[in-house]
């Protein structure tokens, strides 16, 4: 079997039972289930969600998308080999962590397979909850260009490129285009204050100011839990994005949860230590993806500007990357992975197979 073949590039072709369309986005799938199979499930599985809870089947794949385009390489490989399982063993790990130090619950319910999660529909909050810890990428751009305001706090003068931070910052943006918040421009993805979301908490999908401080609280405790398991293993958590919903759990209690993925080298910048500690930033994270693509073509600018889009998709469509680019960006997710889980990364040769074969035989959601 080919390199190739060992990739999940397409995940929204499986012959789930579904009655609504497949969402297919950059990187997972997601097959809404039947109500009368996520009844069946719950029952079934003892899940702890409300009997009627909508549940979904999210299907990660290989794929890597970076400047907001999906790249393929040469030999027809149309992702990375390995990176799914990497991304969802990583989330796997610090959902549990995070458990274990009682800070929240998942969206997840069940990882019927290492591609593969059975989620429970949550109610999002309309917040890209980033916190830093190092001044680097586009907050190191602004900064150099005389910004010292991010998101109502004030940076101080003097600082380095890559330097750690006097305090953990939470910079967080909007997720999706808002509507109708004063001095928050209808954009995805723009900074907003804290006084922004105060403010206007119902407009982020908040329930009460009171449920800012315990977004707050999850997002920075979550970052801290991680930032020490990872400076157990020498590497450093220089930022990240966290997404959090509200469901309902099986007594009628709502909660907030932690949604999508944590910690991963895909939401996250991670650096390696001993290399730190030497003066080298080395990313361990698609970080160091975006890198080689600005340093691969001639014109980097293609790719940072967004006014350049239609010429960046051509990119992305007409080049395939060469093959030891891949292998290179492979051996980066599958060797964090299994840093962080302490175990070597369980590969599949041929994961489409493998998950229709389980979610056929072991939960019947394919006929």
């Amino acid at each position: 079997m080919t390199q190739a073949q060992n990739v999940l590039a397409v995940n929204n072709d499986l012959p789930i039972r579904t009655d609504k369309p497949v969402h297919s986005g950059k990187v997972r799938s997601v097959y809404w289930l039947t109500e009368a199979d996520s009844k069946r499930l719950i029952q079934e599985k003892g899940y702890d969600v409300a009997p009627d809870a909508p549940l979904a089947i999210m299907v990660i794949s290989d794929r890597i998308s970076a400047f907001d385009c999906i790249w393929h390489g040469e030999g027809g490989l149309q992702g990375i080999p390995g990176k799914g399982a990497a991304l969802n063993a990583i989330s796997n790990h610090w959902f549990q962590l995070f458990k274990d130090h009682g800070l929240a619950d998942s969206h997840i319910l069940d990882i019927p397979h290492p591609f593969v999660w059975i989620v429970q529909k949550a109610r999002p909050v309309m917040i890209e909850a980033i916190c830093r810890s190092y001044i680097t990428g586009s907050m190191w751009r602004a900064y150099s260009k005389g910004e010292r305001d991010f998101c109502g706090i004030q940076l101080p003068e003097g600082l380095q490129k890559d330097q750690q931070l006097p305090e953990l910052l939470m910079t967080p943006s909007t997720k999706g285009i808002l509507k109708g918040i004063p001095g928050v421009p209808e954009q995805d993805d723009v900074n907003v204050s804290r006084d922004d979301i105060r403010n206007n908490f119902a407009a982020f999908n908040l329930k009460s100011e009171s449920d800012i401080a315990q977004y707050e609280k999850l997002l920075t405790e979550g970052f801290n839990v991680i930032s020490q398991a990872l400076a157990d293993i020498d590497q450093i958590f220089v930022d990240t994005k966290f997404e959090f919903g509200y469901v309902t759990d099986a007594a009628g209690n709502e909660k907030l949860i932690y949604m999508d993925e944590v910690g991963t080298p895909d939401s996250s910048r991670i650096w390696d230590g001993p290399q730190y500690r030497e003066g080298k930033v080395v990313e361990n994270s698609k970080e160091g993806f975006r890198q080689l693509l600005l340093n691969h073509f001639p014109d980097p600018d293609i790719l940072l500007n967004k006014d350049r889009m239609d010429e960046r998709e051509a990119l992305a469509r007409d080049n395939a990357l060469p093959a030891e680019v891949f292998e290179q960006v492979s051996n980066t997710y599958v060797g964090i992975a299994e840093k962080i889980i302490g175990k070597p990364l369980t590969l599949s040769e041929n994961p489409k197979q493998e998950i229709i074969d389980i979610l056929r035989d072991e939960y019947q959601l394919i006929d």
